[in-house]
């Protein structure tokens, strides 16, 4: 259908070129101190995971992961960071683990405080559930378009729609889990002269930190889906690999990032998965 067969006209597209236009000259100096502390922040945690030999790192993840989970764990992680390594993702591997890392601190930093806001006041819930529905089911690779016409391709842009896109998670899941603690526990709380910093600090969250992991799980499983997709505007790491692949056609070097990808993927969830059945164990 043509514009001319519409009953009415939205110019939605026009206002939402007109608004972005008017914040990249509004914040353009908020804008250039975004992008320096972001790529700082993960060029330091790259040189962090990558500086040291390969070995170190699979050590270090394969101890975490036997402290989370046992030994089974351990040698799973220690086996797939040398299927990593032996296809020579491994640098590839690093940098996404680096964006990884940094979009999930970030959305987990900002999510579990406003899920903990959401579960105390009604109207914030009620706010910030539609916006949550907004960042989940918006597609991906819309997030990409703004970002890129406000910090240029690479890193940044990746980066900001991947803590947009994974940070549901971690709201909507801690919500969920202070709102599902035993509400006879709280007012026991409160009835022994308790604050309610203190209530929540060790009633509430505790209680609440099984449900939280698992918000937590979610976010890195999307955050890691997104960097992926980033690769199209200069990403870097595996998402970069694929892109290439996909243009070339080469099965080689898809199948190799892809691979790289599920791996990491597979080590992460089961790392977090662990952690929060181990805060489960510890509240029975």
């Amino acid at each position: 259908m043509s514009n001319n067969d519409l009953w009415f006209s939205l110019p939605v597209g026009d206002w939402a070129d007109a608004a972005m236009r008017w914040m990249m000259d509004a914040w353009d100096g908020f804008f250039g101190v975004v992008a320096t502390i972001l790529t700082s922040v993960c060029d330091a945690l790259y040189f962090v995971f990558s500086t040291p030999p390969f070995w170190v790192i699979m050590l270090i993840v394969a101890v975490i992961a036997f402290f989370a989970s046992g030994w089974k764990l351990a040698v799973g992680s220690i086996i797939g960071m040398l299927f990593i390594y032996g296809m020579g993702q491994w640098d590839n591997a690093m940098s996404t683990l680096s964006m990884v890392v940094e979009a999930s601190a970030i959305a987990v930093l900002f999510g579990v405080p406003l899920g903990i806001l959401a579960a105390r006041v009604k109207w914030v819930s009620r706010i910030t559930r539609p916006i949550m529905d907004f960042l989940q089911t918006m597609p991906a690779f819309v997030y990409l378009i703004p970002f890129v016409m406000i910090f240029s391709i690479g890193i940044v842009p990746g980066i900001v729609a991947t803590v947009l896109f994974s940070i549901a998670p971690a709201v909507r899941f801690t919500e969920l889990g202070i709102r599902q603690v035993d509400k006879s526990v709280v007012e026991a709380a409160y009835a022994f002269g308790a604050k309610p910093s203190r209530v929540l600090r060790q009633v509430e969250l505790p209680l609440a930190l099984p449900t939280i992991m698992a918000g937590i799980n979610q976010v890195i499983m999307l955050a890691l889906s997104m960097v992926v997709i980033a690769g199209m505007v200069g990403g870097g790491g595996l998402g970069n690999d694929i892109v290439q692949a996909l243009q070339r056609v080469n099965i080689g070097l898809g199948a190799e990032a892809g691979l790289a990808v599920v791996v990491l993927a597979m080590i992460l969830d089961r790392l977090t998965a662990s952690f929060g059945k181990k805060s489960e164990r510890a509240n029975r």
